[in-house]
């Protein structure tokens, strides 16, 4: 209660950090809560629709269960195909309810600056892999997969999964919920070998375990790494180093051990590489690389510098994967040095101080690390901040009942897709999948989703 009267609190983004912020919100008995969620895309669950790797469905599985018990909460309602800054604005938000937490997540990436960039053929793995998830802003993407060789830039999870996509047989992925358009591509591809480049060496690696082990079990795919010497564990470097980096170390030694004569596709560990030009006339042909060796930076860390010692890679395909981005949302503070909504601890702020009734949580308020369940920790700690502001009565008051919101946003967009409409979407894709033995079969065009939203 706030005043004697229901809360009324806006979530704008229903990935893994909006969910788990609505989650926080009806579980707490303290509070007399209705919370409405705003959703740019017609589908809710962010990243776990649209993030997570389709040959990994028991993360989607668990997740999707938990998020679709609150999204169909009796205190909750959804708001989909809704875009903050278009239909709606934040100034508005922040009158229309007595509190509003942004969880739009990071939508841009980080580039590489170097010269060739531009060129067709390369992109962001962030794009990528919302083309081979379905998302609908993604789908008509054009991905050359005519070349022999695709390149990855960066070793973190993101890196590996692509590399998995690129690699594993199709068969399998016929069996998940990856787009039908990108299954339609790999079905075709010609890609044999996928070139995964780390600035660093590999005890400074950023994947985990898991996903590292998963490239040795890809069926007719062999892993080789080059350009770094894998050390002995009596080393130093590896005897100083955490158990999850060990771990890492001797996964990698398996894999380097295990004969690769007779595998139709390989993935190539390369540690110690920067890129430094892309070169082609009309699209990505070439990469020129250094190769780096490791100095002391001074904090007790290892930095990696150029030996000008340079090789070029034939590919038609370069991916980088060297971090998400936020991106600025109109009307609210940003720190474009480090991508995120201007906050502290979640309240959001501006040049003058705090800006009343306005939270962040997830990566636009802290930026793109963590795993799906940070963001759980991240929204409960927002959260804390805003029961606080609501005990020292530092809110004001919504202007609009529950009723008239509604009423504005349909009258803002019509087209607006409200949970029974999100319900009929799942039912429909769900339905498709089951015909073809799969977990659903997505619709990636924004008119077959809304038509199926609308009963159509």
């Amino acid at each position: 209660m706030i005043g004697g009267r229901t809360l009324r609190v806006a979530i704008v983004g229903t990935g893994p950090a909006g969910m788990y912020a609505a989650e926080h919100l009806v579980e707490d008995r303290n509070l007399d809560v209705e919370v409405d969620l705003y959703e740019r895309l017609p589908t809710p669950w962010g990243l776990i629709r649209g993030g997570v790797a389709p040959d990994h469905p028991e993360k989607k599985l668990v997740i999707e269960r938990l998020f679709d018990y609150f999204l169909k909460h009796p205190s909750v309602r959804y708001f989909g195909n809704v875009e903050i800054g278009v239909h709606v604005h934040p100034g508005e938000l922040a009158q229309w309810y007595d509190a509003v937490v942004y969880a739009v997540g990071a939508s841009g990436d980080a580039r590489l600056g170097i010269p060739g960039e531009e060129l067709p053929g390369s992109l962001s793995a962030r794009e990528f892999v919302a083309w081979y998830n379905g998302d609908p802003d993604f789908s008509h993407l054009e991905i050359d997969l005519s070349h022999r060789r695709a390149v990855v830039v960066g070793n973190g999870n993101v890196a590996l999964d692509v590399a998995r996509i690129l690699t594993m047989p199709v068969g399998e992925l016929e069996k998940t919920d990856v787009a039908d358009h990108a299954l339609a591509a790999l079905r075709k591809s010609a890609v044999r070998e996928v070139t995964i480049l780390g600035r660093r060496g590999n005890l400074q690696a950023a994947y985990h375990n898991p996903e590292l082990e998963e490239l040795a079990h890809l069926n007719g795919v062999g892993v080789a790494v080059e350009g770094d010497s894998l050390p002995d564990k009596d080393d130093s470097l590896v005897q100083g180093a955490d158990w999850e980096t060990r771990r890492k170390l001797a996964t990698l030694r398996d894999m380097s051990n295990q004969p690769t004569n007779g595998v139709d596709r390989r993935i190539v560990m390369r540690f110690l590489c920067s890129p430094v030009e892309v070169l082609g006339d009309l699209k990505v042909e070439q990469l020129r690389v250094v190769r780096n060796r490791l100095e002391p930076d001074g904090n007790g860390g290892l930095q990696a510098h150029s030996t000008g010692e340079g090789s070029l890679i034939d590919t038609g395909l370069l991916l980088r994967s060297i971090g998400y981005r936020g991106t600025p949302v109109a009307g609210l503070p940003f720190d474009d040095r480090r991508g995120i909504i201007g906050n502290a601890d979640g309240r959001i702020c501006d040049h003058d101080g705090v800006v009343p009734g306005n939270y962040v949580t997830g990566w636009i308020k802290r930026g793109p690390r963590g795993i799906i369940g940070t963001n759980k920790k991240c929204a409960r700690d927002t959260l804390r901040c805003l029961v606080e502001d609501i005990k020292a009565d530092r809110l004001t008051p919504a202007t609009l009942g529950s009723a008239d919101v509604l009423d504005k946003v349909q009258g803002r967009q019509p087209e607006v897709v409200l949970r029974p409409g999100w319900l009929r979407l799942d039912h429909a894709e769900r339905t498709r999948g089951r015909q073809l033995g799969r977990p659903r079969v997505k619709f990636t065009e924004h008119q077959d989703l809304l038509a199926h939203a609308a009963g159509r």
